[in-house]
Parts: C-alpha cells; sequence; structure tokens
C-alpha cells in the first residue's frame, strides 16, 4: 500500500466513531494523535479569541469537535498527501531527461560513462549527444566513431541515431562509424537492430560477430568479421572494400600529420584487409607501392599524388 493510501485510511478510522474498525490501519496513531494535540486546542482558543475555558466551554467544544473534525481531518490528510507526493515527484510530473555533450578534438580519444551505466568510447573527431529519459536511452551522433557498450535496461531502449540510421538495442556492445556517405555498424556483443529512422522504416538485425554499413537509405545485408581481433581502440583496422578516402578519413582522426584530401581518382580505390594506424606514412607508402600512388611531405602535412611513369 502506497503511502498516500495509507494516510487517507487512517484518516477515515479517526473521523469514524462506533462504525470504526476494531484494528486500526497503519499511521492511524499518528493521525489520531495530530487531532488530540492540546496545542491543537490551544490554537483553536487563540485563533477564536477566548481567554481560559471553563468546564462546560471545554465540554461544548469536544461535542462540536467530532461537527468540525471532518474539514480539520481532511486538512490533514491534503497536507500529509501533499509532502508525500512533493517528495515522490506527483506534483513535479516525470524527472527531467538527461541532456549531454561530449566531443573529441583531432587525435584524442574519450571514455565517457553515461547515467544509466553505459560506457562510451570515443574516437578522434567525434562529437556526440546524449538525451537519457524514463521513457529510452538516445545518442545523437553528429560526425566520427564511438564504440558503445550498453547497460541493458529491458524497458528503456538505447537508440543511436547516426545520419539518417538507427541503431536500437536493450544491452549489447557494438561500434558506429559515420563515413563518407554511409554508416558502418559492428557489433561485438549481443544483437542490434539497424536501419533508417522511423517506425516504417526497413531495417536488419545485425548478431555479435557481424557488420553491415547504412548506404543509401539501406542497411547492407550483414557479413562476418572476427570480433576478438583488436580494433581501433588499439590501433588496428580491418578494412572489408574499404575506399583510401575513409582510410585517409580514419588516419586523421588520429591525429599525426595531416593528411591532405586524395584526388577523386585515388580516394575511391577499394582496399581490404588488416591495417596497423600508429605510423601512418609508413602504412600509406606501403598500399601506394600496390595501388600506384606515392606519398609526399608537403610542410607539415601529407599529400599523395599518382606514382611518376
Amino acid at each position: 500500500m502506497s503511502r498516500r493510501s495509507a494516510l487517507r485510511d487512517a484518516a477515515r478510522w479517526a473521523l469514524t466513531e462506533d462504525e470504526a474498525p476494531a484494528t486500526p490501519p497503519p499511521l492511524a496513531g499518528a493521525v489520531q494523535a495530530t487531532l488530540d494535540d492540546p496545542a491543537l486546542a490551544e490554537a483553536l482558543e487563540q485563533s477564536a479569541g477566548f481567554g481560559r475555558l471553563s468546564d462546560g466551554d471545554i465540554l461544548a467544544m469536544r461535542a462540536a469537535r467530532r461537527r468540525g473534525i471532518a474539514t480539520l481531518g481532511t486538512a490533514v490528510l491534503v497536507a500529509a498527501v501533499g509532502v508525500g507526493g512533493w517528495s515522490s515527484g506527483w506534483f513535479l510530473g516525470a524527472p527531467a531527461p538527461i541532456v549531454a555533450h561530449y566531443e573529441t578534438a583531432r587525435g584524442q580519444q574519450s571514455d565517457v560513462t553515461l547515467a544509466d551505466g553505459s560506457t562510451l568510447h570515443l574516437n578522434g573527431a567525434t562529437s556526440l549527444d546524449v538525451t537519457i529519459d524514463d521513457k529510452k536511452r538516445h545518442v545523437a551522433l553528429n560526425r566520427g566513431e564511438a564504440y558503445f557498450d550498453v547497460a541493458h535496461e529491458k524497458t528503456r531502449p538505447f537508440i543511436v541515431q547516426a545520419g539518417a540510421s538507427s541503431t536500437q538495442v536493450l544491452g549489447t556492445a557494438f561500434d558506429v562509424d559515420m563515413a563518407r556517405g554511409e554508416v558502418k555498424l559492428a557489433v561485438y556483443r549481443g544483437r542490434v537492430r539497424f536501419g533508417g529512422v522511423g517506425a516504417g522504416a526497413r531495417s536488419v538485425e545485425v548478431p555479435a560477430g557481424w557488420r553491415s554499413r547504412f548506404e543509401g537509405g539501406v542497411a547492407q545485408a550483414p557479413t562476418r568479421f572476427d570480433a576478438t581481433q583488436q580494433d581501433w581502440r588499439q590501433d588496428w583496422l580491418d578494412t572489408d572494400n574499404m575506399r583510401l578516402a575513409d582510410l585517409v578519413d580514419a588516419l586523421n582522426r588520429r591525429g599525426g600529420p595531416m593528411i591532405l584530401e586524395p584526388s577523386p581518382a585515388l580516394g575511391k580505390i577499394a582496399l581490404s584487409g588488416r591495417f596497423k594506424l600508429d605510423k601512418p606514412r609508413q602504412l600509406l607508402g606501403a598500399i601506394g607501392g600496390a595501388y600506384g600512388f606515392e606519398v609526399v611531405d608537403e610542410g607539415d602535412k601529407l599529400r599523395l599524388e599518382p606514382a611518376a611513369e
């Protein structure tokens, strides 16, 4: 029984006489003590302008007390319920949502723990906004990449919106990367619903050890990957038909020399393999040797250009 219901039953018991049940309900003693408190009678005397009352006056007041006690008991009940309702948020409505913004600079990574216990690992040059209320947990990934380890809650879904894509889970671990013209998802634990934004949007279910990409408004069929291997958090990148321009973006997030935008012809070169990211110049030089471009120093920046004949 709630405290409000208990106070209501106690007030009814105090306001009845012969028909009152033999066993008083919870809190009945506290309500009756308030009504019988001598200080209450003194306050009534003073407010009515009385001096010292005679025995007859007191008897008359006691006779009239039952006639007026309903109003007083109601006031006590309302005050008690009001205090309880205020402390429990009854009058305040739902609690205000928790809103936070997190952002990393190029070359910076950051670990974040949310109010629900979920943890986020932000890659460099990443920006996201978090809103947590009593119905859902929502993250808007504005740019960059983040790894999510979500606390399990059956009744409050965790939703990541990146561009036109939506990822919804209850509790799992996954990575979301906003690349050029697409959003990439890799699931490390649990199962994820991945697709467009909106109730009617098509989506795919992606289990642990599988990944998908959202491109052209459609989530692609999932493909396998090795979720036990180290990833960008340990300076590794596992690529699957990745464009050279996306690799440049991934390297630029990590800091080091800025790599200038490659030409469209070079940027669309498709790469597959597993690369170490801690030495960008050496990595690009090795890839360039296989794909016909070279790395040129331009001040403190790097530029990719077609290899000389």
